[in-house]
């Protein structure tokens, strides 16, 4: 049973993780490495696609022997912050143009105090 919950889990993980591509407030690593995880508990095929994806394994990897993310990683979560906190601006009312700020504070100073990979 619990592994069929960590399958789902995975399969809904690696759905977001291929929205989060398009999405600008929506991440894609959390949710790919998530996947792997859940992967890793539940279908040990689909855990090793994602560690040898080209795209997605070094990161994976990188989280889980170190809790680090790549400068890379941290550049491109911040211009997305950014492209966020924009399109609110000019799209969405005061107080909700705040909800993208709050945001991109709280979690970019999370990823800013990882470890580099």
């Amino acid at each position: 049973m619990l592994r069929r919950v960590h399958f789902a889990a995975g399969v809904v993980s690696l759905v977001l993780g291929a929205i989060g591509v398009v999405l600008p407030l929506l991440p894609t690593v959390p949710f790919i490495i998530l996947a792997a995880y859940c992967f890793g508990r539940s279908d040990p095929r689909l855990e090793r696609w994602l560690l040898e994806h080209p795209r997605f394994g070094p990161t994976i990897r990188q989280w889980r022997e170190r809790g680090a993310i790549s400068r890379k990683g941290k550049v491109a979560a911040t211009l997305t912050f950014l492209v966020s906190i924009a399109l609110a601006v000019f799209l969405v009312p005061l107080p909700w143009t705040l909800v993208p700020v709050a945001a991109a504070l709280i979690a970019g100073s999370w990823i800013w105090t990882r470890p580099e990979a």
